[in-house]
């Protein structure tokens, strides 16, 4: 099934308040997936729509959910998101935000009672898009055990900075701390699908190749005993500075079972004109060294890519996805 950006965005928009979510609440998700489709990460974007609705319904999401802002300083602010859906009370965050960092160099935002927020590169381009340096953190429920370990402590808890150069944003790194995203294993698990080895552990500890074992195991994290320390460096950013849970105290983004997850996010942003006179022209330096070398890229340049040619073109939605989609 094809869709232009419009009848995609009315779609996702349509049921998600169907399942309880007010359009302001709706929207800004709604946006979200959309862009996930374009930037070709197809497991963020109507995949997860299903998802988003059960948790609607079970209310683990707050649909009726009023974000407030609280000012802490010219440069500092925190969010309580109501256990509604990140991403209002990010975009609430980011019109104070924005505006603080132009204006002071640096600033920055914690949000708490919060829930999954999709793509966390997305909105570190937001940020970008405006001229500023954005990096974000967000943590999730526990995946992942330490070296050594079984039991999981820190979630895939991915980072982000998105950089511009002269107006565009030209890097964009978005990792999580796990070898691949937990949803890359969730989409393989749903098609019957086996994982590469190496992408996580059964419950035993022990490395497996079935999708279905590896989501009642942990995920294996990037890099070893770093992964899991990028992990905690996310956990303290998000969850002990930012206000969220723990990830060890969420409840699951991939069933109906708990309460509202209430996991937070943690964003700072800085305007480089104000700390580097020579900023543009360091990062274009920097990556042109990359660029220079055949068969390197710079970190992100296939989602930029992908959302450029997929921005004004049809959302293709496989025909067994968009039934579970009507049937909501």
């Amino acid at each position: 099934m094809e869709f232009n950006q419009d009848q995609a965005l009315q779609l996702a928009c349509e049921k998600l308040m169907k399942s309880g979510a007010t359009k302001e609440n709706a929207l800004p998700l709604a946006r979200g997936i959309i862009d996930a489709e374009n930037q070709g990460i197809k497991s963020h974007g109507f995949h997860y729509l299903p998802i988003y609705c059960l948790h609607l319904q079970c209310q683990k999401v707050n649909g009726e959910a009023t974000p407030s802002l609280t000012t802490i300083s010219q440069s500092a602010f925190k969010v309580d998101a109501d256990n509604g859906f990140a991403h209002r009370a990010i975009d609430l965050a980011f019109d104070k935000l924005i505006p603080s960092a132009q204006e002071f160099g640096i600033a920055s935002v914690g949000i708490q009672k919060s829930y999954n927020c999709g793509v966390l590169g997305y909105h570190a381009k937001n940020l970008a898009l405006h001229g500023l340096v954005g990096i974000g953190f967000t943590n999730a429920p526990a995946s992942i055990a330490p070296a050594g370990g079984t039991k999981a402590i820190v979630g895939t808890n991915p980072f982000s900075i998105a950089v511009p150069v002269n107006g565009e944003v030209k890097l964009i790194i978005d990792q999580s701390a796990s070898v691949v995203a937990k949803s890359e294993i969730s989409v393989r698990a749903k098609n019957n699908e086996s994982i590469p080895e190496g992408w996580a552990y059964g419950p035993d500890g022990q490395a497996t190749t079935d999708a279905k074992v590896a989501l009642t195991g942990t995920m294996a994290p990037s890099g070893g005993y770093k992964g899991f320390g990028i992990g905690l460096l996310v956990e303290i950013m998000a969850a002990c500075l930012g206000g969220g849970v723990l990830g060890t105290q969420a409840s699951s983004f991939a069933n109906d079972v708990g309460g509202p997850p209430a996991t937070g996010q943690f964003f700072i942003a800085f305007n480089p004109e104000k700390f580097n006179e020579n900023f543009n022209s360091q990062i274009n330096t920097l990556l042109s060294s990359i660029e220079s070398q055949e068969g390197a890229r710079i970190p992100g340049s296939s989602r930029m890519k992908n959302f450029e040619a997929n921005k004004n073109s049809p959302i293709s939605i496989k025909e067994a996805l968009f039934e579970t989609i009507s049937n909501i």
